[in-house]
């Protein structure tokens, strides 16, 4: 019965699937003898799910009209000037802004990827990629084509990158990039600002041409990537850009205030026309009556007070510090013990993630639960979650994927 278009589709989502076999394990062999190293959440030493305490008691004492009332249809106004604010911190870029509150990152992905690509063509982001950039583009008739993100001595291939970019613009008149950085989802690479200035040149380049061009960065693990300026620092590159290179920057709430399943982020737009950021909300705010309508008010509202307030802000972003340390002393172990037994890891800079390239990752991965580790495969490897795996867990994971690799 469904339309042609629809026929067909059944999702599977390994990192789902990793995780519903780890829980099973847990039911089975009980939780300390599991290690659950699939899923993306923060998970504290004793295997349950870490949030910040200062946003929930924002949260809790929030009027209880204010969490279930309706927003605007583009988001809270004061929402969207402080998505802004926290987004660039000390890094903002000369220009004009303008921003829509999404569900969730993945409605910001959703936007840009509706309304910044032509349907038929191509949206180009790296091979390492997580797996719903392709749902998204299959969901609005666009396809997802990819260049490599590494070259073979695992340094940013930006040869490759501006090959895919002028062979798509060969055909396209326009083309959406996707970069996923810093704290990139599966490997916890970050682009440094060398090659950001490197990425920038191969577009500007190509607008010289006439061809319009859309950059989409997912910012959704930076918080956890280190410093929060230092992580920002490239933000400074997108100004003054050419008319015909657009900026999107896709906000989430998920991992930064540990507000995953209240589904709230926003898109922001970067532009040297004002026009352009006009054009930007009107069909931004289009989209989000043809989707959801409007979003959570009570997440949009929380972030407005936690901002606004010199003595909560700060209280906040310690808090959320202490996550990050504990899981890069998680990552720290891996990638250790990774370099000690001789395992060849994604280079690793921040986020909650580490990849692992293998010939094989299903056959990995299920040999790994002979150990019951549980991870998740994927196509060019294995992403193994620190968010999620304990510090005296994460001891001995390294070679024990190796050892299953072998």
């Amino acid at each position: 019965m469904t339309a042609t278009h629809a026929a067909g589709r059944k999702l599977k989502d390994a990192i789902f699937d990793a995780n519903q076999a780890c829980n099973e394990a847990i039911k089975l062999h009980g939780a300390e003898k599991v290690t659950n190293a699939t899923i993306g959440v923060v998970l504290d030493e004793e295997g349950k799910l870490a949030t910040l305490p200062t946003v929930e008691k924002v949260f809790r004492a929030m009027e209880f009209d204010e969490l279930v009332s309706y927003a605007p249809i583009s988001g809270l106004p004061a929402y969207l000037d402080a998505v802004i604010d926290l987004t660039f911190a000390e890094n903002k870029p000369d220009g004009f802004f303008g921003a829509v509150a999404t569900s969730g990152g993945t409605g910001a992905i959703h936007h840009a990827i509706a309304n910044y690509a032509e349907r038929g063509d191509a949206v180009l982001t790296h091979d390492w990629r997580w797996g719903t950039y392709d749902l998204i583009c299959n969901e609005t008739g666009k396809r997802l084509e990819t260049f490599k993100l590494f070259d073979d001595a695992l340094n940013f291939n930006i040869s490759d990158f501006a090959v895919k970019v002028d062979a798509l613009l060969k055909k396209q008149n326009s083309l959406l990039v996707i970069i996923n950085s810093p704290a990139h989802n599966p490997t916890g690479y970050a682009l440094s600002n060398d090659e950001w200035d490197k990425v920038l040149d191969v577009l500007k380049a190509q607008t010289s041409t006439g061809k319009k061009i859309s950059l989409l960065v997912d910012i959704a693990y930076i918080d956890f990537a280190g410093e929060k300026n230092s992580t920002r620092a490239f933000m400074k590159k997108f100004s003054d850009l050419p008319d015909n290179l657009f900026v999107m920057i896709s906000f989430s709430m998920s991992k930064s205030f540990t507000l995953y399943g209240q589904r709230t982020g926003a898109l922001i737009g970067i532009s040297a026309n004002s026009k352009v950021i006009d054009e930007f909300k009107d069909v931004s705010k289009y989209s989000c009556r043809a989707t959801w309508s409007n979003i959570n008010r009570g997440a949009q509202a929380l972030l407005v007070k936690l901002a606004a307030d010199k003595n909560l802000l700060p209280t906040y972003e310690n808090e959320r510090t202490a996550l990050y340390e504990m899981v890069k002393r998680r990552a720290d172990v891996f990638v250790d013990e990774a370099k000690a037994c001789g395992l060849r890891v994604v280079p690793y800079k921040g986020g909650f993630f580490i990849a692992v390239p293998a010939d094989n990752p299903a056959v990995v991965c299920q040999k790994l639960h002979d150990d019951l580790i549980f991870a998740v495969p994927l196509k060019l490897g294995v992403r193994v979650a620190a968010c999620s795996t304990s510090f005296r867990k994460m001891h001995g994971v390294a070679e024990k994927i190796l050892r299953a690799m072998k």
